[in-house]
């Protein structure tokens, strides 16, 4: 008995250094990307995109209950639309996430000169030391080409009163055909840009004021990310309205779609008789819904 335990456990050692790069062993990467991301054509994303049109955070939420994602994928309630229009409800977003990683930048601002010294730095010397960039520059908006419609920035930001976008750039991106702004604290100049009715979702605890020079760096795009406590993947399906902001995962996103969509149908076409039944005229988001048919009983795909 005591030979076999003693077999086993030099078995169990060997095997452990094995895998840990000791011994007898390969090591491992000096870093890795366990999460995996996943590429999607534009074709693909607005597909997507469309089975999204006009649906509710409401019946997203109701959607990823029914696969299994109940609270899962629902940001923190204090991310809030920047603005809101009570007529045609056009702060209402949904598209496609572009992922974005900040990082607190590990310097800090010199001493200037003079202004012209100010503006030189600004406009390009403010980003890390040669040894920390990996690439070619730190372009901290070299995404930009990956900008289409229906793109939804969702941002991953920690540096303290860091405005990533303000009245200029979020206008930049709107007209390379960007849906909207996601993120726990995202856009300055927040007057100008409501002004300008770009859709931006985040805490308005945390509104940034200052620049991102001295502030941040960029250390991804298109990576996983966190942003409002739950994770977000690149390509995930964004949904944001006055309730909060809503994320489904792109491997169920077409069940979520179908459910919500049935949901979304069939609760307008019970509020529609309730207005008729009270005399209320019929506001516009409850005409040309028909009653669908019954819920289907094909089988659920889980999140899991």
């Amino acid at each position: 008995m005591m030979k076999t335990t003693l077999f086993l456990l030099t078995v169990a050692c060997a095997w452990g250094q094995g895998r840990s790069g000791g011994p007898g062993g390969s090591p491992p990467p000096h870093s890795a990307h366990l999460l995996k991301v996943q590429e999607y054509s534009a074709e693909e994303d607005a597909r997507i995109v469309k089975l999204y049109d006009g649906l509710r955070v409401a019946d997203v939420i109701d959607g990823l209950d029914a696969v299994g994602l109940p609270e899962v994928t629902m940001m923190d309630q204090r991310i809030r639309p920047l603005w809101r229009d009570e007529q045609k409800i056009s702060h209402r977003i949904h598209g496609i996430a572009l992922t974005i990683r900040l990082v607190p930048a590990q310097a800090t601002v010199p001493a200037f000169a003079s202004h012209a010294a100010e503006r030189k730095w600004e406009e390009g010397e403010w980003a890390p030391p040669k040894e920390m960039i990996n690439g070619a520059d730190n372009n901290a908006y070299a995404y930009m080409g990956l900008i289409r419609p229906g793109t939804i920035l969702v941002v991953d930001g920690t540096a303290h009163d860091n405005g990533y976008c303000g009245s200029n750039v979020a206008l930049m991106w709107l007209a390379r055909g960007m849906r909207g702004i996601v993120g726990n604290a995202v856009c300055r100049d927040t007057d100008e840009v409501t002004l300008e009715r770009i859709p931006v979702y985040q805490d308005p605890t945390l509104a940034p004021r200052g620049i991102n020079q001295g502030r941040m760096w960029a250390e991804s795009y298109n990576q996983p990310i966190v942003s409002g406590g739950v994770l977000v993947m690149p390509g995930d399906v964004i949904v944001a309205d006055n309730d909060g902001v809503a994320v489904v995962p792109r491997r169920v996103a077409e069940q979520v779609a179908e459910v919500a969509r049935w949901i979304f149908e069939d609760d307008e076409v019970k509020r529609g008789k309730i207005y008729d039944s009270i005399g209320r005229p019929r506001d516009w988001t409850v005409e040309g819904h028909t009653q669908p048919p019954p819920a289907s009983s094909k089988p659920m795909k889980h999140a899991q």
